[in-house]
């Protein structure tokens, strides 16, 4: 069922009450996303993006929590779940790779009995039945001498082999919804495309549903269907990829587009975006891009609603009424 929607996103508001005030790290988002498609979210650091995966994930550090909105995960709302309830879900049909593997890895315990770990939850099986499920798992995230892995320690490992790794434990239990949290930022150009690629054959594989969290437009044209950019706890503008790149609705977007290098043109400096993304918890009054925007007017003192600019596309600049 190509057309099912795995998870569904409403109003979405996560935030953290600190002695300087609420910081509105998520502040009402919505989106949706179908099974066997990648949602890109994109923005700069601080705008919302990991924590959006955090809250879905039900681990909202302290002081934080969600404060509104639903999250519908193959028709159940995830926040009327128990913490008991969640933990079943995180791994089996919920899973995320992390930027960093060795924040997801324990450094004293073998690559082998790490997999296998995670393989008992899903099959009651004799050990060596595990240990062949392990093997196969490493040979499906292209790993060579995927046996004799099995006994090295995470640090014995180069970072896109670890990478690998946490890709390998991520569908050990076959998830229908993947979160990536820029999980290619650490590795080199040649290792970030080969998992990439695996990413995308995993996908075609088993049917699952990405979000992709990234800050790198590159990758959003390579891997994603549909992106949400994000800015100031908000989502600014969705469309499907093609669109955005061609028809940008929201300043925002177009100046992180402006600021991909082009390397057919010769420039002596690359576009940036003047300015600071705003504290979360003194947000100006109106539109939050409107102190570095380029384009404002009377209208951008107050916040704008959503507008359609073409079916499947919306933006909340003014520009698009």
């Amino acid at each position: 069922m190509a057309d099912e929607v795995i998870l569904r996103v409403q109003d979405l508001q996560t935030h953290f009450f600190t002695r300087t005030g609420v910081v509105k790290a998520v502040d009402g988002i919505s989106f949706e996303l179908k099974r066997g498609e990648t949602l890109g979210i994109v923005g700069e650091s601080g705008s919302g993006k990991s924590m959006t995966a955090w809250s879905i994930l039900g681990m909202v550090p302290h002081p934080g929590r969600i404060v509104g909105g639903s999250i519908n995960y193959l028709g159940e709302n995830l926040l009327e779940k128990s913490r008991g309830e969640m933990r079943d879900i995180r791994g089996s049909g919920i899973c995320m790779v992390m930027q960093d593997p060795l924040t997801s890895l324990n450094p004293v315990f073998t690559v082998g009995d790490q997999l296998t770990e995670t393989l008992r939850l899903e099959y009651n099986e004799p050990r060596r039945s595990l240990r062949d499920r392990a093997i196969r798992l490493l040979e499906n995230v292209r790993i060579p001498a995927a046996e004799e892995r099995l006994i090295n320690f995470p640090h014995q490992m180069s970072g896109g082999m670890r990478q690998r790794v946490v890709g390998a434990i991520s569908i050990a239990r076959s998830p229908n919804l993947l979160i990536a949290d820029e999980p290619t930022t650490s590795l080199d150009a040649t290792i970030q495309l080969q998992y990439l690629r695996l990413l995308k054959d995993i996908q075609a594989q088993t049917g699952a549903a990405i979000i992709f969290i990234t800050h790198d437009f590159g990758i959003v044209a390579r891997m994603c269907d549909r992106v949400a950019v994000m800015y100031a706890g908000r989502i600014v503008e969705q469309s499907d990829v093609e669109d955005m790149f061609d028809h940008p609705a929201h300043p925002y977007t177009e100046a992180l587009l402006e600021s991909v290098p082009d390397l057919d043109t010769d420039v002596d400096m690359l576009p940036s975006i003047e300015g600071q993304p705003p504290s979360l918890d003194a947000l100006p009054e109106g539109c939050s891009f409107a102190p570095r925007c380029p384009h404002t007017w009377d209208r951008c003192k107050d916040y704008p609603p959503e507008f359609t600019v073409a079916p499947g596309h919306v933006s909340r600049c003014w520009r698009a009424e």
